[in-house]
């Protein structure tokens, strides 16, 4: 069989060229700018458009997530930087154990920072790499991949699969093996970039907002926001310092010398300490939150709090 005898592999939305953008390299740079800025919003518009979806998985993680689940992220590529960067994040943000988080970048944490493009067809490294965290029943797996057929992301969301886990694809390309492999598919069709195959450009926004969304969705439902504010928010400098003593006082009230003791009897959390500033001891606080699901506002309707 000749080169030419061969079937094409098929091209996804993501790498088709699209004729619109063919002279992109002489238009003038307010051109190229506007376009570019064009891309992303009809990219964020695909992402509202899946909200149905996303809403599908927030309300199948959710019980396995209360039952001590983890959190796996894994991709390749631009998909697995921005998926990694959502998983790290949760931590400072929402305090989320980082023994309930697992990130799965193809190529490792090299990858980071370096290109590894290759890692990403490497089937035998994903479902190794996964399979060594043994997941189970409780687990929820996100598999991101733009092109929906990244072998490193598939065959690691089908070895969760097995073993029990929650797996989501999430992808830019509706046809893609990686909605086969999982149990739960959100899809934002981006359809071609201005620079053809460059997914790092509005395939990459759809896929930040998505796991924006899902996992925001997800600490809201699972008690680490109260009254728009993050209460479980990690204390690790000065400005945060400051962050978690006007959430305190604007919350629970009291005085800078109330509200400072409060956080210091807590170890800095504001949630403990606003319950703290509501009358109960740090050792309460914590029953109360173990009683309720770490939810705040299923306790504080049944207390008063001591400031104004």
């Amino acid at each position: 069989m000749t080169e030419t005898d061969r079937p094409a592999t098929p091209i996804t939305g993501t790498e088709q060229r699209d004729p619109r953008y063919a002279d992109i390299d002489i238009w003038p740079v307010r051109s190229v700018l506007d376009a570019l800025a064009e891309a992303q919003m009809a990219a964020t518009a695909a992402v509202r458009a899946a909200v149905p979806e996303i809403e599908a998985v927030v309300d199948a993680a959710l019980p396995r997530l209360r039952q001590g689940g983890r959190l796996v992220y894994v991709g390749a590529g631009t998909s697995g930087r921005i998926g990694l960067q959502d998983g790290v994040e949760l931590g400072p943000t929402f305090g989320w154990p980082a023994e309930r988080l697992v990130l799965l970048l193809a190529g490792g944490p090299q990858a980071i920072f370096q290109a590894a493009e290759g890692a990403e067809d490497r089937e035998d490294t994903g479902r190794a790499e996964l399979l060594a965290h043994a997941p189970d029943a409780r687990d929820v797996v996100f598999g991101i991949a733009a092109s929906g057929g990244t072998p490193y992301t598939c065959a690691a969301v089908a070895a969760a699969r097995e073993c029990g886990a929650l797996t989501v694809g999430i992808s830019c390309n509706a046809t893609g093996r990686l909605l086969r492999e999982a149990e739960y598919g959100i899809v934002t069709v981006t359809g071609p970039e201005a620079i053809a195959g460059s997914t790092r450009l509005k395939a990459g926004t759809a896929q930040k907002a998505t796991l924006n969304l899902l996992s925001t969705a997800l600490m809201i439902r699972l008690g680490h926001a109260y009254r728009g504010r993050m209460v479980d928010m990690r204390v690790m400098n000065a400005k945060l310092d400051r962050r978690a003593a006007r959430m305190v006082a604007d919350l629970a009230g009291g005085s800078d010398e109330e509200v400072r003791a409060a956080l210091v009897a807590t170890g800095g959390n504001v949630k403990r300490a606003v319950l703290v500033r509501a009358g109960m001891t740090p050792g309460e606080a914590e029953q109360a939150l173990g009683r309720h699901g770490g939810d705040l506002r299923r306790i504080l309707p049944s207390v008063v709090p001591t400031g104004g």
